[in-house]
């Protein structure tokens, strides 16, 4: 399971850091870097069905309601995100995506917490 937290959160923090450095420059989202976004989301995914099966598997959660409510809320972040790259053309799209990737980053490191609790 600690392997899918590291995997999805590195890819989500090379996101973050290719966002940001767009919004630096001023430019917006591209699609190479929606394209990337979808490579997180299936780590989100991946990670859902690894945690599910540890939960069946005999490992419990400290708090299963926190757990599975952070994997739900960044699995809809960055279809959002997305949304508002393709709407927004500016460089307020670039920042988004660094708001989104800094909170899935976040809830990864309190999704490990839990795991691990």
């Amino acid at each position: 399971m600690l392997i899918s937290v590291y995997v999805t959160a590195v890819l989500c923090g090379l996101l973050g850091l290719w966002a940001a450095w767009f919004a630096v420059r001023g430019r917006p989202v591209i699609f190479k870097q929606l394209l990337a976004g979808g490579v997180v989301e299936a780590a989100l995914v991946v990670q859902g069905v690894v945690a599910l099966v540890g939960v069946v598997g005999g490992h419990p959660l400290a708090e299963p309601w926190t757990y599975w409510g952070y994997l739900v809320t960044a699995l809809f972040l960055l279809p959002v995100a997305a949304v508002w790259a393709m709407a927004d053309r500016t460089r307020t799209s670039s920042i988004a995506l660094v708001v989104v990737c800094v909170a899935i980053l976040a809830m990864q490191a309190r999704m490990w917490q839990v795991w691990t609790a």
